[in-house]
């Protein structure tokens, strides 16, 4: 680390802004704060507004989107409600669940929640106030691109928080998905004139080849804007980040090690949620794993997968829609094994019911049917992290999650997954999930089982893997922040953009 990067970072705001989705921000965010981290500062990630179906429980016991848990992971600290003040669950299209300060608040349509962001808005400034007591860094995550001229009115979540707080951006683009430069001057040129002079620089992520061939591209950048390159980011492969919604890019993951190997499939939900639980199995060098997207016939497995959904009787109706029941019935015919995780603990159910409509239109649908359980979706959300063990294989440790709104009924309950301790709130300790009697079913509210070594590996012994190794993916998600930062630490010009936050005191 250069004496440079390794001096005191100043105390202020500093907003990372995207000129499309996915452009790198989150990541960004993420490797900054490491970063001011390793520096000395005391620093805070923060998103005033986040759309996505990835989410994580608090230590105060609210739900944020899982790309802040893990910016704060980088950071060193606890992740708590103020980082995401603002967390819309897409339900459908054209609704979502609004969650504020960790706890859901309503459904709402889009058009009803462009109406009530000034309400928000005033949550998200009280969050941003109290990191602000807190910390000396803060490194704010945009949303989409602050170029959506259509939802300039009322924004919160891009320039209309940095207006707000008089706050300097960096500006990023993925060069890796084309057209770069028209990305950067076109949203120059879709701001208002006080936005364009907040944007202190530019940072061009993910790009491959010789630099010497960017660099008329460059120069011409900063000639026409005015603005300065602050980085060049290479694209990094192979990084173990929990991603903040995207299904990742490539649908396959195959297996790299030589002998036996665990053939696992995710059907892709149009409403799927927590797809970070799938990680730990796509990194496995002994599992070939796939999501099965729409209109794909679901292929032969060992395992198959129904994960968490934000909408189960509307992804139970695409199950069944593309084929899923009749390949379910078929794979466990063969002796194939089935996970149900939170939702997918419900879909496998004999109903699932919904009277006061909390996703969807109030009614009731039938699952498969294949343990003998009922839920019925509540308007009170289940909030807890959890640490336990599986009632087999030699009982593995489980350190995981739940988000649910269902309340599970029924006597396959009587054969649970997982006992769940007590925890620091006072809740009893307790059974979890089922297994069916013949062992080819189980079914848990508890996400993040994968992320434990031990329950992971015994989890795939279950399935049918032979000497399954551990492989400790919470350690190669830790290898990864330390990877980034070394990275941002030798591609960005980290003292101008610390000069960024400096010059922004005052304001910010």
């Amino acid at each position: 680390m250069t004496d440079s990067v390794s001096s005191a970072v100043p105390r202020g705001t500093l907003m990372i802004q995207g000129t499309t989705s996915d452009a790198g921000k989150s990541t960004l965010v993420a490797g900054l704060c490491r970063l001011a981290r390793r520096a000395g500062a005391r620093v805070a990630p923060f998103k005033p507004q986040n759309m996505a179906l990835n989410s994580a429980v608090t230590a105060d016991g609210g739900e944020i989107g899982r790309a802040q848990a893990l910016q704060a992971l980088a950071a060193g600290i606890d992740a708590h409600t103020d980082l995401n003040p603002v967390l819309l669950k897409p339900t459908s299209d054209r609704g979502a669940q609004v969650i504020v300060h960790g706890r859901a608040r309503m459904n709402l349509q889009a058009r009803a929640y462009h109406d009530y962001k000034p309400v928000v808005f005033d949550a998200v400034l009280e969050s941003y106030a109290r990191l602000r007591q807190q910390y000396d860094t803060i490194f704010v995550e945009g949303a989409g691109s602050p170029a959506e001229v259509n939802l300039r009115a009322n924004d919160i979540a891009n320039m209309g928080f940095a207006e707000a707080v008089d706050c300097p951006v960096l500006l990023v683009a993925d060069i890796d998905r084309g057209g770069v430069f028209a990305h950067l001057v076109g949203t120059l040129e879709c701001l208002s004139a006080s936005e364009r002079e907040r944007i202190a620089g530019f940072v061009i992520n993910r790009f491959r080849g010789d630099p010497a061939l960017l660099k008329p591209g460059l120069d011409w950048l900063e000639a026409r804007t005015g603005k300065p390159v602050l980085g060049v980011v290479p694209y990094l492969h192979g990084l173990t980040l929990d991603a903040e919604d995207m299904l990742p890019g490539v649908a396959r993951s195959g297996a790299q090690a030589d002998g036996p190997v665990l053939k696992v499939i995710v059907p892709a939900l149009p409403h799927i949620s927590n797809h970070t639980d799938f990680d730990p199995l796509r990194v496995h060098p002994q599992v070939d794993f796939s999501y099965v997207r729409t209109g794909v016939a679901p292929p032969p497995a060992d395992l198959v997968i129904l994960p968490g959904s934000k909408n189960v009787r509307g992804d139970l109706d695409w199950l069944r829609a593309n084929g899923w029941d009749d390949a379910l019935r078929r794979h466990l015919r063969y002796g194939g094994r089935v996970i149900g995780i939170c939702g997918g603990l419900q879909m496998l159910g004999r109903e699932v019911a919904d009277p006061h409509g909390v996703e969807g239109e109030p009614g009731a649908s039938d699952g498969f049917g294949w343990l003998d359980y009922r839920t019925v979706l509540t308007q009170r959300k289940a909030l807890r992290n959890v640490r336990g063990a599986l009632t087999f294989a030699d009982a593995p440790a489980v350190a995981g999650y739940e988000i649910h709104m269902g309340e599970t009924e029924g006597p396959a309950l009587a054969k649970p997954v997982l006992s769940l301790a007590g925890s620091d709130a006072g809740d009893a300790a307790r059974p979890d999930g089922a297994l069916s009697d013949d062992g080819q079913i189980l079914a848990t509210y508890v996400h993040g089982l994968f992320d434990s070594p031990d329950a992971c590996a015994a989890l795939l012994e279950w399935a049918g893997l032979s000497g399954a190794q551990t492989v400790d993916y919470p350690a190669l998600r830790e290898a990864s922040l330390e990877r980034l930062a070394d990275t941002l630490a030798e591609s960005l010009d980290v003292p101008r953009i610390y000069d960024a936050i400096g010059r922004g005191v005052a304001k910010a």
